[in-house]
């Protein structure tokens, strides 16, 4: 690895307390696992590490809905048996149940990817790390997909306060559908998701014919893929089609949502990628040299998701991290190899994905690309007024590498090595984003479906159609609304239970170690 970039790396030592419930397959705790290994690689010594403010209610309404914040807010294990209607409403039971702690889960990982985005518009920073954040798949309304709030989105509004355009590359195993709702409609987002579609697989959105709307017609880029796909059939459609949006889109940002859950052997993912494969699409994107956020996302194995994310932050350091796993809290789980490569598998996973099919692919989304003019050119506005201000960004002097202080204004909390809490600094106030963004369409649950925005209808004319799991589509065929009991998620569930966990630790006292699948 070539180049070096000034790396700052966002963590909030709460977030492996967090808990979704028995049997549940996300497990915050990884974010914990793959902090460990960062510092036992000594990775903090070659880059800044901040605690980020946790985001507040105002700092979600920039895309969130104000009555949808407010129950995430105060609903809680004590009290939901008096929110039913709620729940349903906002989609919050099944796989996204109300846990201990929910607002605050929600607060650590907003938090942490508006940090680090203003830490890229600061210029303070090349690349910008939070493992915690990537939770694609919450929508303006409600939660889905084990997400809440959708750091990503909160994040992009934040790098587009600086930069003219913003591109989003997704290599989680489910399609960003979220992130690619909220932008839909404009030209100053292209979203690129390389995901798992077909055969009912949970998001159910994301075919290759779907491309955005209106002023963002051809700015929502989705390449379906099949069961099974290696590194190198990875790497054949990865590499040239984003070289070809760069090339035509020329974006003044990155956005990479680094999904681990399309890596071999996880619980809900059907790829065979492995962390080696995995980290290329990182090592390529941060080869580009324009400013990245690199967030978390997906990941159900978390013995690997751990591993994945530190070679990963490697990869944005420019360091080869040896191969031997150094000693962990934690390094009895990765037995028997100890070893940081996730590697594939090589046998009774086949690939289902074709030359044919490959190539056939690449060429419609080569065809979308063709439609898009030269980089499209943004009218003047008045700048919206920081979260982070440009004076609070400036580095305070002498401070050795991997401690990371900021003046003492500074909206983050500098961590030392060990991730220890500097009290030098304090919090300051949020401020909202400016509203330049064409309003984003969005199709609502029953109650709402009477709001739906006329450039829906106009792009299609169609009412919308139930599908039978309570789902419903629109015009061209994006999915409208998370699918309700009987999702395709849910049938992932159960699916779980006809797999034999391989190992097993508790990770939460009181709990029993099959609930924590590593």
């Amino acid at each position: 690895m070539s180049g070096k970039r000034k790396v700052s790396y966002f963590y909030d030592p709460d977030i492996g307390q967090f808990y979704y419930g028995q049997g549940h397959p996300m497990k915050p705790h990884r974010v914990a696992m793959a902090h460990s290994l960062v510092l036992q690689y000594g990775l903090h010594t070659q880059m800044e590490m901040f605690r980020p403010r946790r985001a507040e209610a105002e700092d979600m309404h920039q895309f969130h809905t104000e009555d949808y914040v407010s129950f995430l807010r105060t609903v809680t294990p004590d009290n939901v048996g008096a929110h039913q209607a709620a729940l349903r409403e906002y989609n919050m039971y099944e796989d996204c149940p109300v846990f201990s702690g929910l607002w605050e889960y929600c607060r650590i990982s907003a938090g942490g990817s508006i940090a680090a985005a203003a830490q890229l518009n600061a210029g303070a920073s090349d690349i910008a790390i939070n493992w915690a954040g990537g939770l694609h798949h919450a929508k303006k309304f409600e939660a889905s997909g084990f997400c809440y709030v959708n750091d990503i989105v909160l994040a992009i509004l934040e790098l587009l306060k600086y930069h003219s355009r913003v591109l989003y590359v997704d290599i989680d195993v489910h399609h960003g559908d979220g992130v690619e709702e909220a932008f839909l409609t404009t030209d100053r987002v292209m979203t690129l998701s390389f995901h798992k579609f077909g055969d009912g697989f949970f998001p159910g959105t994301g075919d290759v014919v779907n491309v955005g709307h209106g002023q963002g017609k051809y700015y929502a880029l989705n390449v379906p893929l099949r069961d099974g796909i290696t590194d190198e059939t990875y790497q054949a459609l990865f590499r040239p089609i984003l070289a070809k949006v760069m090339e035509v889109y020329r974006p003044e940002a990155v956005v990479l949502q680094c999904g681990s859950d399309s890596l071999a052997g996880d619980r809900l993912g059907v790829f065979n990628l492995s962390s080696a494969g995995h980290a290329a699409c990182v090592e390529y994107v941060r080869s580009l040299g324009v400013p990245l956020l690199l967030l978390g996302g997906g990941g159900y194995k978390i013995v690997n998701v751990s591993r994945c994310w530190a070679k990963e932050t490697g990869v944005a350091l420019g360091l080869d991290l040896p191969e031997a796993l150094p000693p962990t809290e934690y390094y009895e789980y990765y037995a028997p190899a100890y070893q940081l490569t996730v590697p594939a598998k090589s046998e009774g996973f086949p690939n289902k994905n074709t030359p044919e099919h490959l190539q056939a692919l690449q060429e419609q989304i080569m065809e979308h690309l063709r439609h898009i003019p030269a980089a499209p050119s943004v009218a003047f506005h008045e700048r919206a007024p920081d979260t982070l201000g440009m004076d609070d960004l400036q580095a305070g002097g002498g401070g050795g590498k991997g401690r990371g202080r900021l003046a003492a204004s500074m909206v983050l909390t500098s961590l030392g090595p060990l991730g220890h809490r500097h009290d030098t600094c304090r919090k300051l106030g949020s401020t909202r984003v400016y509203p330049t963004l064409p309003g984003h369409p969005r199709v609502f649950p029953e109650r709402r479906r009477r709001q739906l925005d006329d450039g829906w209808r106009a792009a299609g004319g169609a009412q919308l159609e139930g599908r039978g799991t309570g789902a419903c589509t629109a015009p061209d065929g994006h999915a409208a609304r998370s699918p309700r009991r009987g999702c395709r998620r849910g049938r992932e569930l159960m699916a779980l239970a006809s797999r034999p966990n391989e190992s097993s630790e508790t990770l939460h006292p009181g709990h029993r170690p099959s609930d924590c699948t590593l």
